[in-house]
């Protein structure tokens, strides 16, 4: 009988398990992984086999900023998991997909990422609809009703970034230009992307109850001030119609910024606009600075590659891969979130081995812990959007809450694009894309993505993307001056992967799709691999002595 090889063995699997997606149980609360909070990065080898180490874990890990008082900067030093997640259950890392995406033509996938799962073509919310005839085994609570999220965003963005429904009346979301967070969030690494975000109906309304584009407006920036601890700058704005001295300059007249101004026990806060400004001051709409109001929601779309037929440029699809969304269900005060973070901290050293437990379903969506309830929709085998099971929610709590990095829970929005890059940074990446944007430059001073890679060594956690490497680094793991120079003023360069590399991420995570195994993995990879550990053992020392602060340190 003859012996396949290894990487025969593998293709073979993929191809089975093709023909025969998994079965999704939307009904079950039961984790087949136990511990799929711990994403498949951080089982990336951080030393080659040349004894040089990569240092992708800052990204994550890293000393917090008050009000978010998880400081978790020494795993980058070792690989500190519980005993149940020493083996690397993200199995989908070791396919190799090279025969499966050789079967698809540049055209067919074209075709299949051009055609658009949430909206259709004539902008009709395909999602919405099934939710409103609602398949039996997505009614997870059987009362015959969705009683989750239905997602609303109709994708009509005006010059200000909001969202206009079919009633010519803004639906509250309002796209917004960030950074993308380095590693597996450049576009190049796999997947475009967006985010939205809406505050509560109060926030958009004059204190009689009108909706108010100018209310809204100023309260998204004061929310924006509070999350950067830092002024931000807005259009010319009558401070007396507002009754708000919105630049602390001591009179109400015509502002041009909001301070940021927050130290209570000095007696310095600050107040929103509007009919949040009433609630406010009962206790309804509490202000602190680091924390987003009380139901802020985020809508963030993760999408195939497009590339334009004319001119090669990278855009983004219209089919989604995923529409993830968080809204903010509970208000937690410094103290709350001061006494959780020390909780969990004693934890890990008392019982290191202790599992984190999560509460909600496919329906209602997952709670983090902190405040956000968190949900989200993925392709189904036939490409058509269908609730995240329970455990494929899970897979985003890992990352919303429980690392150093994040603000009140959130990566995109304190890395908003500053006001100076064009509509103060309030814009929908359909509008330009990433073309042209300059590196956004690190509190020490630093070009963060040439930081970045300068750190890792590589433009991805896996160090798998070779494109990105053999473009910006030498053989030794210097930077090249020339490329790395060119985009500084045009980030799109790095961030954006070549078309052809573009179309194979897009064929090999089909596959996944096809093969609904989002739960052993779903990262865009065509090759196995091979900086990546199979298993690590308790506190495995990662060869990373000196961790690397964040971005804002």
């Amino acid at each position: 009988m003859k012996t396949l090889s290894a990487g025969a063995t593998l293709m073979l699997l993929a191809a089975t398990a093709a023909a025969e997606p998994m079965t999704v149980d939307l009904k079950s609360t039961l984790l087949h992984n136990r511990t799929a909070y711990i994403p498949p990065q951080c089982y990336t080898k951080t030393e080659d086999e040349t004894g040089a180490v990569h240092n992708p874990c800052f990204t994550c890990h890293v000393r917090s900023r008050a009000p978010h008082y998880i400081n978790d900067d020494d795993l980058q030093t070792a690989y500190s998991f519980p005993e149940p997640a020493l083996e690397n259950p993200w199995t989908n890392l070791f396919v190799d997909r090279h025969a499966a995406v050789a079967q698809v033509s540049d055209t067919e996938i074209l075709d299949y990422i051009r055609q658009g799962n949430y909206l259709d073509e004539n902008g009709r919310n395909l999602l919405a609809e099934r939710l409103a005839d609602l398949p039996p085994d997505w009614d997870v609570d059987g009362n015959g009703t969705w009683d989750g999220f239905t997602p609303d965003v109709t994708y009509n963005f005006d010059r200000d970034g909001f969202d206009i429904g079919s009633d010519g009346q803004m639906t509250g979301w309002r796209a917004f230009a960030y950074y993308p967070l380095n590693g597996a969030f450049w576009p190049t690494n796999g997947a475009t992307d967006d985010v939205m975000i809406r505050l509560p109906e109060a926030y958009r309304q004059a204190e009689d109850g009108s909706e108010s584009r100018i209310v809204y407006k100023v309260n998204l920036a004061i929310t924006e001030a509070l999350i950067r601890r830092a002024p931000v700058p807005i259009e010319p704005t009558d401070e007396r119609a507002l009754g708000v001295d919105l630049d602390k300059d001591g009179t109400l007249g015509q502002a041009l910024n909001i301070a940021f101004d927050w130290a209570p026990k000095e007696g310095r806060t600050m107040s929103y606009v509007g009919r949040a400004r009433l609630l406010q001051e009962t206790g309804e709409a509490p202000l602190a600075a680091g924390l987003y109001p009380l139901g802020t929601e985020f809508l963030h779309t993760v999408r195939y590659i497009d590339v334009d037929d004319a001119t090669g440029q990278i855009r983004m699809a219209a089919r989604l891969k995923e529409l993830r969304y968080m809204r903010k269900t509970r208000w937690q005060t410094y103290f709350d979130r001061k006494e959780g973070a020390l909780a969990e901290s004693k934890e890990r050293v008392d019982f290191p081995d202790r599992i984190a437990l999560f509460f909600g379903s496919s329906e209602e969506g997952v709670t983090n812990g902190t405040g956000w309830r968190l949900q989200g929709f993925i392709e189904d085998a036939t490409g058509d959007l269908r609730p995240q099971s329970f455990e494929e929610t899970v897979f985003c709590m890992g990352c919303h809450g429980g690392i150093g990095a994040n603000d009140d829970d959130t990566f995109a929005f304190p890395r908003k694009l500053p006001a100076t890059l064009g509509h103060g940074g309030w814009w929908h990446w359909s509008l330009r894309g990433l073309y042209d944007i300059p590196e956004m430059i690190r509190t020490d001073g630093a070009p963060e993505y040439a930081h970045y890679l300068a750190q890792n060594g590589a433009g991805d956690e896996l160090r798998g993307n070779m494109e990105v490497i053999s473009r910006y680094l030498t053989e030794t793991g210097e930077l090249t001056p020339a490329p790395v120079a060119a985009f500084r003023a045009d980030v799109s360069q790095l961030l954006y992967p070549s078309p052809t590399r573009a179309l194979a991420l897009n064929k090999a995570y089909r596959e996944i799709v096809r093969e609904q195994s989002f739960v052993k993995g779903r990262d865009a990879t065509v090759e196995v691999q091979t900086n990546v550990h199979r298993s690590v053992t308790q506190d495995q020392p990662t060869g990373i002595t000196r961790p690397v602060k964040a971005w804002y340190q």
